[in-house]
């Protein structure tokens, strides 16, 4: 199937209400026009360079979320343009990204990260360190008045046992409806929980997911020869 059969297959399974990211790390971007011309405008890469070159080369119509691990030293080559950060894992990589949003007079949406897989290699805050940065937020919001957290986002362990799956999905969930109970404020609105991927986001949506990622179900498999 073409990768516009594939998407119009994925959308008419999701719900109006969940979002859907396309994960176009590691493809050309003649196959990201592809998906631009069916009508996709939701992009997601792992890499800040490799995103950073699609941006400049596609449509500016496009939201451009970064899903993977950032380090801070790079945050300021996403700055101009990124939409949604997924992976905010510590409060000194928050704070990055308040600056430079800060040199740029843009208000970045980003995600926190939990760690919710018996992996070790998955990244994530725990619940001390999520409470932690939900205090600073909270109480000091003029100097993070350059972010907004919109909710949180965790990836479950890569394994076939949908129960342990799920039991991590609905782990997540539960700490999102603890946010969601705490005070909006311009900086802190949390409206978003992103779970779930190419094999399990169906259960995803089940356990609550508002924002699935999707990459090899719509594009095919990656090419990490590059």
């Amino acid at each position: 199937m073409s990768i516009a059969n594939n998407l119009q297959t994925i959308k008419s399974q999701l719900p109006n209400h969940v979002t859907l990211v396309a994960v176009s790390k590691t493809k050309p971007v003649s196959d990201l026009m592809e998906a631009y011309e069916a009508g996709q405008r939701i992009f997601g890469e792992n890499k800040i360079q490799e995103m950073t070159e699609k941006w400049e080369q596609m449509p500016k119509d496009i939201q451009w979320h970064m899903i993977g691990h950032v380090q801070t030293n790079k945050v300021k080559y996403m700055a101009e343009y990124v939409s949604l950060v997924h992976g905010v894992d510590s409060l000194k990589l928050l704070k990055e990204i308040n600056k430079q949003a800060k040199k740029h007079n843009r208000i970045i949406d980003v995600l926190l990260q939990m760690h919710i897989a018996e992996e070790e290699t998955k990244f994530g805050l725990d619940n001390d360190e999520l409470d932690e940065i939900l205090n600073q937020v909270q109480n000091d919001k003029k100097s993070l008045e350059n972010i907004r957290i919109t909710g949180l986002m965790g990836m479950a362990t890569f394994t076939e046992n949908q129960t342990q799956i799920k039991k991590e999905f609905l782990h997540l969930k539960s700490i999102f409806d603890r946010l969601q109970t705490l005070q909006t404020t311009n900086n802190y609105q949390p409206t978003t929980i992103s779970m779930g991927m190419s094999g399990d986001y169906k259960l995803a949506v089940e356990c609550g997911s508002t924002m699935v990622r999707i990459g090899s179900s719509i594009f095919g498999n990656r090419n990490y020869t590059k």
